[in-house]
């Protein structure tokens, strides 16, 4: 048997160094919810500082990808009567017209989404630039999410649920990447050709 000597009173902390300890406590509790939890989990940013550490976009994603889940889910039951014969005539369609209308673009990518799976095109652009694209779908339909983002700045330019395609112009909000975001929700593999040309700086991907 070990005897160890009890602390006397003096050495015990006082009730107002508990309570010091445990505002303390709370205070951090609550600068890491407001910091960090927040931004990156929801996209919540009211300090700014998910921001500039990165956590914001994150937050951003999560709740984009979980309005996808659902807005798939009304669509797949919305078109559960449609015709796939007609979808595919008409997907057809809206590719080949877009490949007779592109013509002298500066990049251009294909890359192929096997089910569930996503990728990304940006451009890096300054302020106040333009560009023009062409996306043509193949095999099938995605969502996808054209945004920019940069200088603690975002926006989102169009979305697209079920798409076989889109084409347009746009003009960057401020200077940083602007481009899209894809995820194949097919049950298929899905071809995406990319087409841009205009005053971008360069263009990065994952694919």
């Amino acid at each position: 048997m070990f005897n160890s000597d009890k602390p006397s009173l003096d050495q015990l902390p006082s009730t107002a160094r508990l309570v010091k300890s445990t505002i303390l406590a709370m205070v951090s509790a609550v600068v890491i919810l407001v910091t960090v939890v927040l931004p990156a989990e929801y996209g919540i940013d009211p300090t700014g500082a998910g921001r500039v550490l990165g956590l914001t976009e994150m937050g951003e994603i999560k709740n984009e990808l979980a309005k996808e889940a659902e807005e798939d889910r009304k669509m797949d039951r919305q078109s559960s009567n449609q015709s796939n014969l007609l979808d595919g005539f008409l997907g057809l369609f809206v590719s080949q017209a877009y490949a007779s209308e592109g013509g002298g673009w500066k990049d251009e990518k294909v890359f192929t989404l096997k089910p569930r799976e996503t990728a990304e095109f940006k451009m890096v652009m300054a302020k106040g630039a333009a560009a023009q694209f062409s996306m043509i779908v193949e095999g099938g339909r995605v969502n996808f999410d054209f945004h920019g983002h940069g200088s603690g700045k975002s926006a989102t330019y169009e979305k697209g649920r079920g798409s076989r395609g889109s084409k347009g112009e746009f003009r960057a909000e401020f200077d940083g990447e602007h481009g899209w975001f894809w995820r194949n929700r097919d049950k298929v593999d899905v071809t995406v050709k990319i087409q841009v040309k205009g005053d971008y700086i360069d263009v990065k991907s994952n694919f």
